[in-house]
Order: C-alpha cells, then sequence, then structure tokens
C-alpha cells in the first residue's frame, strides 16, 4: 500500500494549494459528528414515545467527502445548494462547524423545536438554501433557481459585481427515478440554463435494495442529450496508481464487470472475502498478484474501495474542472454506502444504526473521549489551525451582514389596480385577470414599478387562462434574442412572441411540476438572489393536482408567489372530462403558507389580486392562490368593503336581526344563487345573500379565535361569526359553489347554526352549464329546494 499511496502523492504534487491534510480532518470529524448526532437520538436521548428515530448513518456516510470537498473548498458564499435528505445530519454538522448551528439544535435532531430530519428553511433557518424532504424535487429546484438567476441578471436586477451563483445540487441515486428531475431536465434545456451542477452519490443501494447495473448507464447519455457536461467519477487516486501497474488493466476490468451486488457484498465481508475472489478469478495474473499480495487485509480492503466519490483529489480536481465553465455539469460519484461505518456496503444499510459497542469503537477511532462528544474539534491534532482553516474558507464569508441571506426592498403596490370599469359588462373573472395585468403591464404611472417586478410563467397555457395582452405588452424571457417568425412575416396573429432577455413571461412546457417549481425559484428570489419578484403563474385548475407535490414543496420553504388557477369547476361545461375539477377549493384551504381565493366577479378580483400582490411581500404573508373561472357573468355596480372580501365573505344584501335563513355562494354559482335569492324572500324577506370570497381565510380566522378564547381573550371573534351574528341561532345556511360540498360544511359550526351544503362531488360530463349544473344539484331549482327543504325543518 505504501507503494500506492506514493504514487498517489507524486499524481497531486500540482495541487500543493490545497490544504489536503486540513480537508481530511475536516472529512473525519463530518462523519463522527453526523454519527454521533444520530447515534446520540437514537441511543442516549429519552424516547418518549417508543418510535423508532432514525437519522441514516449510512446515507450521510457515503457523501461526507463530496460535501468536504464542496463546501470546505469550492463552494463560494452566494452558491445555493440543495442537499440530499438523508445527508441532513451532515449538513447541520458543516453548518455547526462554521458556527451557524448549535449543540442543542443538534441534540434535538428530529425532536421538536431541534434540528430537522431533512433540510428546511422554514425549520431549520436560512442557512438551508432549499427544503429537501421531497426526494427529486431538491435537485430540480436548482435548475429553475439557475434560470431565475438569468432571468434577475439579463433584468440588471442583482448586484453586478457579484459573481453568479453556482446551483448544486447532491443527489441520491434512487432519486434518479423521480421523474421531475428528467422534466426539469428537458425544460432546463429548452432555456440553456447555465451554472448548475447536480452531483449523483452513486452508492448503487436504493431505499429496499441494490440498484440493477444496466440502469445507471443509461443516465450519461440521457444528460448528454440534454447539453450536459457529465463527469464519471468511478474510482480514487490509489485504484488509478494500481492500474497503471502490471496487470492493472485486468485489475480494473474486474471491478468494472463486478456487479454491484457482489461490489456491495464483498465491502461488507472485508479484505479477506476481496482476496479470496480476487485469487479465484485472477490469481494466475502475476501483475494481480503483486499487486494485492503485498498488502494486508485492511489494506487490500481499503484499495478496493478507494471510490471517486470518497477521494478528496479525485472530487476537486473534477469540482475544479467544471467550474472553469458555466455549463451544468452532473457528476457521477461512485461510492459506499456506509463508507467508514460498521456496516458499509450492506444492503440491509440504509436504516442500520451502530450499536453501543460498534459507536464506542468507533468513537475510540475518532479518538473522541467520553463527555466531549459535541466538542468540534475533539480529536483534531491541531484544533487552532483547523479552526483557522474552516474560517478561511470562501463558504465561511457572508453575502451580507447578517450572513448569506439577502434583502430586498417591498415593492410598492398601488392602494387601487387600475382597470376600465367593470360595471355593466359580461365578463369572466379569467377576462378580468387579463385586463388588469395588461393595464399593469402598461407600466404607467404608479404602476411602473410594480410591472418592473411581475414575471409571469405558465405551462403552454398562456393564451388560453388569458395572460396573452400581459405578454405582448412585456414579451418572452430567453437568454438570446429570438424573432416572432409570424411577425416578421407579416402575418396576422393576436400574439406578439418576440423572445429576448428583456421579456416578462417564461414560457413553460406541458409539466405542472415545473411551473410550481418554478414560481418556487422565483418566490425565493429575494433572500437567495438580492432581488424581488412578483411570480404569477397560470395553469388549469384540474391540473394544480399534476403538480400538487411541487406546490406543497414551494409553500413548505415558504417561496412567495401569485398562482391564478382557471378554468375551474365543472363551470367548464362542454370541455367535460379531465378539465373539470371539485378537489381544489379544499386544497386550498389544507394548504399551509397559501391563501386561496375564488371571486365571483371581477370588483372582487381587483380588491384580491392588489391584496395578493401585497401580501406576498410581507413577512407575515404568504404566497396567494387565486381560482377563476370562464363564466362570463353580468358585472355588478356596487360599492364593497375591500376589508370583508379579504377577510373571505361579505354581505350582498344583510338579512334582517333574527332571519331564520340565508344563502351562501362562492365564485361562479352567483346568478344561480342570486335567481334563487330573489325568490326566497318573496316568502322569506328578512333572508340574507352571503358572497364567499374565501372559505380558507374565513376558516382561518375562526379558528384563530377559538385558539385566542381558549388562552383567556374571551373578546375574541372571526369576521365569520361576526357576519352570521344578525342570523336566529337555529337559523339555516344554504351554501353552494362549483367545487366539493365539504369545502363549506364547517359553517355550521359556528354558531350552531345547520347548514345545507350544495357542490359537485362527482365530475366527468360533458354538457353545457344549465345542464351540468341541473345534474349536479347547483342550480336555481336545487338551492331552492334546499331552502325549501330547511324552512319545513324549522317549522
Amino acid at each position: 500500500m505504501d507503494e500506492i499511496l506514493a504514487g498517489f502523492a507524486a499524481d497531486s504534487g500540482a495541487r500543493q494549494a490545497v490544504d489536503y491534510a486540513s480537508l481530511r480532518q475536516i472529512e473525519r470529524k463530518l462523519l463522527w459528528l453526523s454519527s454521533w448526532t444520530i447515534h446520540h437520538a437514537n441511543h442516549i436521548r429519552p424516547n418518549r414515545d417508543g418510535l423508532k428515530v432514525g437519522g441514516h448513518q449510512a446515507s450521510c456516510a457515503s457523501v461526507v467527502s463530496i460535501m468536504t470537498a464542496l463546501y470546505f473548498h469550492m463552494l463560494r458564499p452566494q452558491d445555493r445548494v440543495a442537499v440530499k435528505p438523508h445527508a441532513a445530519p451532515v449538513l447541520h454538522a458543516i453548518n455547526f462547524l462554521f458556527g451557524r448551528q448549535t449543540v442543542e439544535k443538534m441534540m434535538g435532531l428530529r425532536q421538536f423545536g431541534g434540528a430537522q430530519a431533512y433540510p428546511s428553511r422554514a425549520k431549520d433557518g436560512p442557512e438551508i438554501d432549499f427544503s429537501t424532504g421531497s426526494v427529486g424535487l431538491g435537485v430540480a429546484i436548482t435548475s429553475f433557481a439557475s434560470l431565475i438567476q438569468d432571468y434577475l441578471r439579463a433584468h440588471g436586477m442583482t448586484d453586478p459585481s457579484r459573481s453568479p451563483a453556482r446551483h448544486v445540487a447532491i443527489a441520491g441515486d434512487a432519486e434518479l427515478d423521480e421523474g421531475n428531475i428528467y422534466e426539469a431536465l428537458l425544460e432546463g434545456w429548452k432555456h440553456d440554463v447555465r451554472d448548475v451542477w447536480w452531483v449523483v452519490d452513486y452508492n448503487r443501494q436504493s431505499l429496499d435494495s441494490v440498484m440493477p447495473d444496466r440502469l445507471f448507464g443509461r443516465f450519461e447519455g440521457l444528460f448528454r442529450d440534454m447539453g450536459w457536461n457529465v463527469m464519471s467519477l468511478k474510482y480514487g487516486k490509489a485504484l488509478e496508481t494500481a492500474f497503471r501497474q502490471p496487470g492493472g488493466a485486468a485489475l480494473r476490468a474486474w471491478i468494472d464487470d463486478c456487479p454491484n451486488s457482489l461490489y456491495s457484498a464483498l465491502t461488507f465481508q472485508g479484505g479477506a472475502a476481496w482476496r479470496q475472489a480476487l485469487v479465484a478469478d485472477l490469481g494466475r495474473s502475476r501483475g494481480v498478484r503483486a499487486i494485492i499480495d503485498r498488502l494486508d487485509d485492511d489494506a487490500l480492503a481499503t484499495l478496493m474501495t478507494n471510490l471517486a466519490g470518497h477521494d478528496l483529489p479525485t472530487l476537486i480536481e473534477a469540482f475544479e474542472t467544471a467550474a472553469l465553465s458555466d455549463q451544468p455539469t452532473c457528476f457521477l460519484a461512485y461510492t459506499t454506502k456506509g463508507a467508514g461505518l460498521p456496516f458499509a456496503g450492506h444492503k440491509d444499510n440504509h436504516s442500520g444504526l451502530m450499536t453501543e459497542d460498534q459507536m464506542g469503537a468507533f468513537r475510540s477511532a475518532m479518538r473522541v473521549r467520553d463527555g466531549h462528544e459535541w466538542d468540534a474539534f475533539e480529536g483534531i491534532d491541531e484544533p487552532d489551525r483547523l479552526r483557522r482553516f474552516v474560517a478561511s474558507v470562501p463558504f465561511a464569508g457572508r453575502l451580507a451582514p447578517h450572513g448569506r441571506t439577502l434583502e430586498a426592498p417591498l415593492v410598492n403596490v398601488p392602494a387601487q389596480l387600475p382597470h376600465a370599469p367593470f360595471a355593466g359588462r359580461r365578463m369572466s373573472t379569467q377576462g378580468g385577470f387579463g385586463e388588469l395585468l395588461s393595464e399593469i403591464g402598461r407600466g404607467k404611472g404608479d404602476c411602473a414599478e410594480l410591472a418592473k417586478h411581475i414575471v409571469t410563467m405558465s405551462p403552454d397555457v398562456t393564451v388560453s387562462t388569458n395572460l396573452g395582452p400581459w405578454v405582448n405588452r412585456r414579451g418572452v424571457f430567453d437568454r438570446h434574442t429570438r424573432n416572432d417568425v409570424f411577425r416578421d412575416s407579416k402575418l396576422a396573429s393576436a400574439q406578439r412572441w418576440g423572445m429576448s432577455p428583456d421579456g416578462q413571461h417564461i414560457e413553460l412546457g406541458i409539466a405542472e411540476q415545473n411551473l410550481f417549481l418554478l414560481l418556487a425559484a422565483a418566490g425565493l428570489a429575494a433572500p437567495m438572489q438580492g432581488a424581488r419578484l412578483l411570480p404569477i403563474g397560470t395553469v388549469y385548475d384540474p391540473f394544480v393536482n399534476r403538480g400538487h407535490d411541487a406546490l406543497v414543496y414551494g409553500c413548505y420553504q415558504d417561496a412567495r408567489f401569485l398562482l391564478v388557477a382557471t378554468p375551474s369547476g365543472i363551470t367548464l361545461a362542454p370541455e367535460g372530462g379531465q378539465h373539470q375539477s371539485t378537489n381544489t377549493p379544499l386544497l386550498g384551504m389544507v394548504q399551509d403558507r397559501i391563501a386561496a381565493y375564488e371571486p365571483a366577479y371581477s370588483d372582487e378580483l381587483a380588491i384580491l389580486l392588489r391584496h395578493g400582490l401585497d401580501w406576498m411581500q410581507r413577512p407575515e404573508g404568504s404566497s396567494v392562490w387565486l381560482r377563476l373561472s370562464t363564466r362570463l357573468l353580468a358585472q355588478p355596480e356596487r360599492t364593497l368593503d375591500e376589508a370583508s372580501v379579504i377577510a373571505g365573505a361579505h354581505w350582498v344584501v344583510h338579512p334582517k336581526q333574527g332571519a331564520r335563513i340565508a344563502i351562501l355562494y362562492q365564485g361562479a354559482v352567483a346568478p344561480e344563487a342570486e335567481a334563487a335569492f330573489a325568490a326566497l324572500i318573496e316568502d322569506e324577506p328578512d333572508a340574507g345573500l352571503m358572497a364567499l370570497t374565501s372559505p380558507d381565510r374565513l376558516f382561518a380566522a375562526w379558528r384563530d379565535a377559538q385558539l385566542a378564547r381558549r388562552s383567556g381573550d374571551a373578546r375574541a371573534s372571526a369576521h365569520i361569526e361576526r357576519l352570521l351574528a344578525p342570523l336566529a341561532a337555529d337559523a339555516a345556511l344554504v351554501s353552494v359553489l362549483d367545487g366539493h360540498p365539504s369545502t363549506h360544511a364547517w359553517l355550521g359550526g359556528v354558531r350552531g347554526q345547520r347548514a345545507y351544503t350544495l357542490g359537485p362531488n362527482h365530475f366527468g360530463q360533458s354538457g353545457d352549464i344549465p345542464d351540468l349544473y341541473r345534474a349536479y344539484g347547483i342550480d336555481t331549482d336545487a338551492i331552492l329546494n334546499a331552502c325549501a327543504e330547511a324552512l319545513l325543518e324549522l317549522d
């Protein structure tokens, strides 16, 4: 082994500027801290509920070298990284060494208030660039974050003195099974994304098994076809040196041909097993025997597992080479799952944990004294020197006085958005949205600054969601100027789709997960890029379901964006089938960190669009979801209480004190509710008519009021409680929406009144609106029948 190591030293002599001695100390420290953090959570901390805590020691061990090379050599403060979920303890350990994580948080791994199981921007703090709990999404968002960086730089919205950030994903090999990665890969090729690295931890093991050998060979071709540079990092310096010796070619061929399952098993069994297998297959080769016979079992095992993903010089050379270009690069880094731990290579090690005895031996090998397990530089030969080294690495620097998190000023939103009068016109809320955004797009007066910060995006439904007028005014974004062929050829078209770096609309292919990932990336521009964007994404309402995982992901990390989902419901009528939706109002209610609204008329929409553009910027705010319709409605002439519209409901016709019944409607079914109300008041003149603009906001405020009262604030009340107060205690609430009726079912619990909720709980039938509303029980007759039933029960 000494000769092999001497050869390695000669190979790396040209890289003396890299302090490999310090990096190897860091490598050991990260392996210790991540393993100990997990061990402490499972074996030392009291377990009150008996549930397994877990923590993936083996998955952490496989990326320690990769993360050492990145964080302590290659990364700069502006670079943004998505770390694979199961390596969270390594990331916590890295931030601990940088002084950005506390011992208390690490001791509380996976405990309430402690470090999270998987990296989380919202729960672990701003030193986490991207949350990575849902596998694949953290990888894909790096591509879209790079696209947003290109957009901001093209528009002159970022500091030109700061070099572009590199967006890095450290991915588990099993994450490459996730389809959203390939959707993002294709979209990135369309937009010519740059400055993206995906480092694949190829340990050839997934959650339940060893991966098939033939699978991984396909990945390289896929990436190259999408314009990526691919660097396959298979062997470390020691093995490469051995391969250059007599017999080395045969040894390399044997390892290349070794099945993943056998390689993993031999790694777990150790040097004696390696020797037996090599002698059995290559024993007649004098050169191979010369390589292996002079090594004892431990040295042989070290040589045979000298994979590039655990070899710092190989990793750093590859990273430094790739850094010479902004071409997106995929590093296929071969690793051993559990490297350096007792269960390295075992196919069951995914959830494996070291026993107390194993941890004791590991502690001794790491030279960690009892009671000093959490000391940052325990077991280090020259701790003061290593402290200085950590403080000197580029990533230790700051982008802003308080760290790597940037800030951007709020964008002023005018008190009223400009628009032509709505009253007396027939229009849909989708049409109203297009008009409002088009007027903002003029960039006149108070909207001049606002318009500059809006960026729109859509998955190939730009025109059919009424973004066309905005795009005609502001253009389509592309890193390269591309002319509109129809316009240049003087062919008539309502759409002017010239593309340039100045454009403010990003056109996507039909992949809704990409839309939500791009919205999330744009919605994080302020803290990550130091420039505030107001991203607006449009999509057909039913297809929110296709991208729901990515929507949840974006909201979870508190990205701020405006989602416009249109058209919606069975009101699509003739289109029928899978273009209809019923569950999305419920999704808007249950999804954290998004405020969901569904206006019936464009005057409500104007209030809510203005509110949304403001609310998504506030520290206490959130993303906003507008569910709109293509149904043309006669627009009323009225004056609205803006606060009530934003709070979620307003009385269209106030009930008399003690009224026995009220009709409540949401969205496009307003005409049916209004017609039913006109008939109802002939017999019940005290009745009220209420417009529900947001069951989501109403329910959230009601729950907050309940919690406040339980905490001793007897005067706390919610908007919906005050609205329903004039009605009799046993009054009937007949509600209707073009969505699942359970959206309103909770209203009866507010004051103990009886709720009769109407809405389709099936969909998929084509027809016109009268036929479908009648078939699914949300037409005027259905509303009146529910009122009659309610009044009969009262009598």
